[in-house]
C-alpha cells in the first residue's frame, strides 16, 4: 500500500519513464540494504542520560556501522558523510560519549596477521541503559517502566551515584537492585549504607559482598544509625590494636 502510494505520488509530478525507472530503481535498492535494529531503550532514554539529537544520532551511526558493514572502527570521514554537523562537531560529540563512558575504544591483535587493530566498544552504552530501565521499573513496582518519579526517586539516584563514583564505573542492574534491595527490604538506612561504602572504601574493599557484610554485622549488633556505627566501628578498630 505505501509503495502504491509512492508510485502514484512520483508519477503525478510530471516525470519522463526513464526517470522515473531511476528513481524507482534506487527505491528499490534502498529496501534491499535491510534495516538496523536499534534498541527501543536508547530511542525512550537518551535524553535521560542528557543525550542530544546529535550524540544519538551518531550512537546509531556507530551501531549500524558495526552491525550492518561490519565496520568496528569507521573513520571521522565516513561518521561525518552520514551526519549534518560538522567534522568538529562529529569530533567533539565522540569525545563527549568517551569522557561520560558511553563509548570506549579497545584495541586487539589479529591472530592471523598479527596486526594491530582499534575498535568501538558500546558496553558502556548498555549498561548505562539498563541502569535507566532498572531505576524505573523499580519506581513503578518493578511491573515495567514508569511513567512518573515516585518520591524519594532523586535521594536514590544521588545514592546510586556516589556507589558509581567510589567504584569509578557505572553500576551494573544486579548491583542496582543490591541497593534496591538494601533499602526496600532490609529497610537500612540510607544513611547507614552510605556509611558502610566509606568503611569499605577506608578497608581498601569496595565490592557489593563486603558492604553487604558491614550491614548484616551491624544489624546483629544492633546498630541501626551512623552515631552508633561510629561507636560500634570505633571499638572494633580499638580492639585490633
Amino acid at each position: 500500500m505505501e509503495l502504491f502510494c509512492f508510485k502514484r505520488e512520483v508519477k503525478e509530478m510530471t516525470v519522463s519513464r526513464e526517470e522515473w525507472m531511476k528513481l524507482e530503481a534506487g527505491f528499490l535498492a534502498g529496501l534491499r540494504m535491510g534495516s538496523v535494529a536499534v534498541p527501543q531503550l536508547l530511542l525512550t532514554s537518551y535524553a535521560k542520560l542528557d543525550l542530544s539529537e546529535a550524540d544519538a544520532m551518531l550512537l546509531i551511526h556507530l551501531i549500524s556501522f558495526m552491525e550492518k558493514e561490519k565496520k568496528e572502527f569507521p573513520t571521522m570521514d565516513e561518521i561525518q558523510d552520514r551526519m549534518s554537523v560538522s567534522g568538529e562537531k562529529v569530533i567533539e560529540t565522540l569525545q563527549k560519549l568517551m569522557r561520560e563512558g558511553l563509548i570506549n575504544i579497545d584495541e586487539d591483535t589479529d591472530p592471523i596477521s598479527g596486526i594491530r587493530f582499534e575498535r568501538y566498544n558500546l558496553d558502556g552504552l548498555w549498561q548505562k541503559l539498563a541502569a535507566v530501565w532498572a531505576m524505573e521499573a523499580r519506581s513503578n513496582g518493578g511491573a515495567g517502566i514508569a511513567t512518573a518519579p515516585r518520591s524519594g526517586e532523586q535521594e536514590r539516584s544521588d545514592l546510586y551515584s556516589l556507589f558509581e563514583k567510589e567504584f569509578a564505573r557505572p553500576l551494573t542492574p544486579m548491583e542496582l537492585e543490591t541497593i534496591t534491595g538494601w533499602l526496600d527490604q532490609d529497610r537500612y538506612p540510607e544513611e547507614l549504607i552510605l556509611m558502610a561504602l566509606k568503611e569499605a572504601v577506608f578497608a581498601g574493599k569496595i565490592h557489593f559482598r563486603y558492604i553487604d557484610r558491614i550491614l548484616m554485622e551491624w544489624r546483629r549488633n544492633k546498630v541501626y544509625t551512623t552515631e552508633q556505627a561510629k561507636e560500634h566501628t570505633g571499638r572494633f578498630r580499638g580492639a585490633g590494636r
